[in-house]
């Protein structure tokens, strides 16, 4: 009897260490919970919802425009901006490589001042930039169309429009943070109507709180004739990114609602030109100049 009596005590040392590891873990797994829990929450009370259809603002603080007559020509370019930060030094995870935070500040504004030189060296009377961030962790909090206008010298009416917004993306390891981008046009020409029209949404929650909501940035040029009256016609931008990491039903519904928007441009009578990042290849165009690496992201059809 002594004997067991003398187990019991030895044991219950044991058993003190034991309880206390189960109850650390478990106190350690509702920390997770909650946390988790709160994160989604903040995420869903927070996320991005914009209407169908939203006007955007005109940025007439470096001009009000020239007027574009019928018989203008024109040059248009479009250039994914990746956010300053996609140069030949970047490593990015959703394209296959490790990095989150893929330039340093410096490169940032390096990339910025080379993308604006450039696109002023071409002369363009319109430009379509997409991934132009405002205020983003991944860029440094730059905004980045003040940057891109300032470093040029023409003068630029501008439109821009979220396609990307959330107070925090918190994933991967290290996070993405906050992002705010977009879609950015830039015309030589007055806007007397800008809007930001939604596209389709391919992810569910949760996943869709901390996602992209693409949309079509649809900037309105009115069309003058030779002696400056207004013909009553306008020219169409449309500056796009559709969607990039779906399994397809998310582009396809994007460009199906882009089909029918230049369509029914078209039979207004209007001059309709859309641009962008389509995210797909095209069955009439020679893709061999642009190999796929294997392990890389694939473009989509």
């Amino acid at each position: 009897m002594a004997n067991k009596n003398k187990e019991k005590k030895q044991r219950k040392p044991i058993v003190r260490v034991l309880l206390w590891i189960a109850n650390v873990v478990i106190a350690a797994v509702l920390l997770v919970v909650l946390i988790c829990a709160g994160g989604l929450t903040y995420l869903s009370v927070t996320e991005f919802k914009p209407d169908a259809i939203e006007t955007v603002e005109i940025d007439t603080s470096e001009t009000s425009g020239e007027k574009l007559t019928a018989d203008s020509g024109f040059t248009i370019m479009t250039w994914n901006a990746g956010y300053g930060a996609l140069g030949d030094n970047a490593d990015f995870f959703m394209d296959g490589g490790t990095g989150v935070q893929t330039a340093t500040k410096e490169r940032v504004e390096v990339n910025l001042s080379s993308i604006a030189s450039l696109a002023e060296s071409n002369a363009p009377d319109v430009v379509f930039f997409q991934e132009v961030d405002r205020d983003s962790k991944r860029s440094y909090n730059t905004n980045e169309c003040d940057y891109i206008k300032d470093a040029m010298s023409t003068d630029y009416v501008s439109t821009f429009a979220n396609n990307f917004k959330v107070n925090y993306v918190p994933y991967p390891v290290p996070t993405i943070g906050k992002v705010d981008s977009g879609v950015f046009t830039l015309s030589k020409y007055e806007i007397n109507d800008a809007k930001r029209i939604s596209l389709p949404c391919p992810f569910s929650w949760p996943v869709r709180t901390a996602n992209l909501k693409r949309c079509l940035l649809v900037s309105r040029v009115p069309v003058y004739d030779a002696d400056g009256n207004d013909t009553g016609k306008e020219l169409v931008l449309i500056n796009l990114h559709l969607e990039a990491y779906d399994s397809g039903e998310g582009k396809k519904a994007q460009t199906d609602q882009l089909k029918s928007l230049l369509e029914d441009e078209y039979e207004k009578g209007n001059y309709v030109i859309a641009g962008g990042d389509f995210n797909q290849k095209f069955s009439n165009i020679d893709t061999s100049m642009y190999p796929e690496y294997e392990g890389m992201w694939q473009c989509g059809e």
